[in-house]
């Protein structure tokens, strides 16, 4: 999702500022020597982490803008060039070589940590630019296409408080004008050797960039000039205004117009009927790349399916139990239908009162969520209806608020018709993507300003999904899932992440069609054909992505057993919780290795 352009500067400027003296005085220290060695060595390895994270910045410019770097704002370089990957390879490499020089053994235990995060990072990095994904670069679930109306809102993470900061967005209006013709000059590529979109997609796609070209004031993209700094005499904001509307028509507009022309009359007719991506020439090997990229585990396949499998049937147990405990005459599919279509639970009538709801939610666990949490977060935290352009695609989410709490988190809920909007899953919906799940994980990661910044501002999935995932399994903890329909709730919430497990893998490795995966999904929770028609397009449009929930949550669930067992009565739910945030997102190797170390303290 993150772009680059050809505005960016050129690439010897990044190699300029990463680190290569440090190169040379890591070479000079032995391995294995003395304290001033080992001190000498941390020094250089943070120097090292410290300059590959400014370079990033430069190369990954909307990463910087979220990140509250505010030097890169008006970048947005055209990250599906072929110059643009080879300038990442480059820069991948580049650092590989500088950790071949650093003697681990010198590192204390947090360098360590960010040692084998950097390591795994370029890794993996360099690995995902020898596949094609640059070919599909547009897609209805997460691409610039939807990206940059975020940032251009006015109520994203691209400031507009003066001037400079709406020349900035002009400058990256420029240049999402040369990434749409480079985007549909790769789709054509795409055409010719196999690398293509499934038709489902595409027909998603069509209408979202349709909307997006659109010359009305009511397009996102004309939203900050509702609110124009309030400094500038008229003459200046006359000035501005016509500039800003004249970089609009003249660059967005038409780019949109022109992928939208794209998609309908050429792409579509080209668009693939299978579903997965094994269909695409390396989709075998692209797919387990993506696991390894989105678990940061080496599970083959075949291994997270019969994981999938096995919660499945679980869940379904207890979810048998519920149903029986509120003594509902029937099976399973007939007690979904009814949670699903039951008046009873289609309690709104506005936007305003669902919102209002989960304001109430938040208000009820925070007492129990500050006996099991030692370290809360300082960020502000706010709950927002997600944006009408892009509520039709969108799950619920959370978007990081800045570090250095300018901007507060904010949890976004797509909301097409109140009246539709089932209670049942609101609790642990909240516990996931609120508190305390991603604002407390990001906002906590964010504020420790001893972390370096590329860790400060990493995203691992497995580790941010796994724990959000966790954070929904202690809502009987924190007051709340009295209810059976919510607490039914939260199981369908959880056999959701385990269909994923099993559709995922079907869709990308088993030949398994959209209908057939739907099917699987309807059968197994109660979700409407709308709701599991998205979810199952989602799977198809960042396959693997997914797995990860179900993956992390394990991997933390099972690391609170091990330790409660361990420890017996030394064991402290809220220092566990204050451990596993407060190093930020880790590959799961990396938490077992550092949660480890921490449990052997006792």
């Amino acid at each position: 999702m993150i772009t680059i352009s050809s505005v960016a500067t050129p690439f010897f400027r990044v190699l300029r500022n990463t680190g290569l003296c440090g190169v040379l005085f890591i070479a000079a220290c032995k391995p294995g020597g003395g304290t001033a060695d080992n001190k000498a060595m941390q020094d250089s390895l943070q120097h090292t982490v410290a300059s590959y994270y400014d370079g990033r910045m430069e190369l990954f410019p909307l990463d910087a803008t979220m990140n509250g770097e505010s030097q890169y704002n008006n970048l947005l370089p055209v990250d599906i060039s072929v110059g643009y990957r080879q300038r990442l390879d480059s820069f991948f490499t580049h650092y590989q070589q500088i950790l071949q020089t650093i003697d681990t053994g010198a590192l204390n235990s947090n360098d360590r940590i960010s040692y084998d995060v950097l390591q795994r990072e370029l890794e993996i990095g360099k690995t995902g630019l020898q596949f094609h994904d640059y070919l599909m670069p547009v897609q209805q679930f997460t691409a610039l296409t939807l990206t940059l109306p975020q940032f251009g809102s006015g109520n994203g993470p691209q400031p507009f408080k003066t001037a400079a900061d709406y020349d900035n967005f002009i400058q990256r209006m420029q240049s999402f004008a040369m990434w749409a013709d480079t985007a549909i000059a790769n789709m054509r590529q795409g055409m010719a050797t196999g690398y293509v979109l499934p038709k489902a997609l595409v027909i998603k796609t069509i209408p979202q960039l349709a909307d997006l070209s659109k010359n009305d004031t009511g397009n996102v993209f004309y939203s900050p000039l509702k609110s124009l700094p309030a400094d500038l005499d008229s003459t200046a904001r006359t000035h501005l205004t016509d500039t800003y509307k004249t970089a609009i028509t003249t660059y967005l507009l038409p780019a949109y117009a022109r992928l939208h022309q794209f998609m309908q009359t050429e792409y579509l007719p080209k668009a693939r009927s299978s579903s997965g991506i094994a269909a695409l020439p390396d989709g075998k090997a692209y797919y387990n790349y993506l696991i390894r990229y989105w678990t940061t585990t080496d599970k083959t396949p075949e291994e997270i399916y019969a994981i999938g499998e096995k919660e499945v049937a679980r869940i379904r147990g207890e979810m048998e139990a519920v149903k029986t405990a509120t003594g509902f005459k029937g099976d399973l599919p007939a007690f979904f239908n009814f949670v699903r279509n039951d008046a009873q639970f289609h309690i709104f009538s506005t936007p305003a009162a669902i919102l209002d709801s989960f304001r109430a939610i938040e208000a009820k666990i925070m007492p129990q969520v500050k006996k099991m949490y030692g370290h809360l977060p300082k960020t502000g935290f706010q709950i927002k209806q997600t944006e009408a352009f892009r509520a039709a695609s969108a799950s619920a989410e959370y978007v990081q608020g800045s570090a250095d709490g300018s901007r507060p988190g904010t949890f976004y809920v797509p909301i097409l018709d109140a009246r539709k909007f089932s209670y049942t899953g609101m609790e642990c919906l909240f516990l996931h993507e609120a508190i305390p799940g991603h604002h407390f994980q990001i906002s906590i990661q964010q504020e420790n300003e001893s972390l370096p910044k590329f860790r400060r501002f990493s995203w691992v999935g497995a580790y941010g999904e796994g724990y959000a995932l966790y954070c929904e399994s202690l809502g009987k903890e924190l007051g709340v899932y009295t209810n059976p329909y919510m607490y039914f709730g939260r199981l369908s919430d959880e056999i959701h992440r385990a269909i994923r497990l099993v559709v995922d893998v079907g869709l990308h490795t088993k030949g398994w069609t959209r209908e057939q995966a739907i099917k699987y999904m309807m059968d197994n929770e109660p979700v409407s054909d709308q709701e599991a028609t998205a979810e199952i397009e989602r799977y198809m449009a960042i396959p693997a992505q997914a797995l990860s929930y179900k993956i992390g949550e394990l991997k933390i669930r099972e690391l609170r057993e091990q330790y409660t067992r361990q420890l017996g009565d030394k064991f402290s739910l809220s220092a566990f919780h204050d451990e596993l945030l407060k190093d930020g997102c880790l590959p799961l190797s990396v938490l077992a290795q550092k949660m480890n170390r921490w449990a052997a303290g006792f």
